[in-house]
């Protein structure tokens, strides 16, 4: 048998509940209730029941551009309206990669610095 994926986990050096509770917000999944502020993690469960986001304390900072990354495509809104939704939650815009015929991305960055990538949705 082949092992399934039961978190992704990222590391922060701030408060992990702060930062699942952004990420949280902008996927539209619940904090674990068994976590709360103060803790040295804090996991987002998935109720479809894939892997989790799991947020752990840690020492050190982050130095270079992550190697995994999410991309993220909206539902029920634009990439546009999607990457306000962001801003307006903590993230903050690095780069606009959006083409004229409409394809391409925005690259963001959630409170903590980790890069995550905004494309094309269902309205455009």
């Amino acid at each position: 048998m082949n092992p399934t994926i039961r978190h992704i986990t990222f590391d922060c050096t701030g408060e992990p509940y702060e930062l699942a509770q952004f990420w949280s917000a902008l996927l539209g999944r619940p904090v674990s209730d068994e976590d709360k502020p103060g803790d040295p993690e804090a996991l987002i469960e998935d109720p479809e029941g894939g892997p989790g986001l799991l947020f752990v304390r840690v020492e050190e900072g982050k130095t270079a551009k992550n190697r995994v990354h999410f991309d993220l495509k909206p539902t029920g809104r634009n990439r546009a309206q999607e990457v306000e939704r962001a801003l307006e939650l903590g993230a903050r815009q690095l780069a606009d990669h959006t083409l004229p015929d409409g394809r391409g991305w925005v690259v963001m960055a959630d409170p903590e610095g980790n890069e995550f990538c905004v494309e094309r949705g269902e309205l455009g």
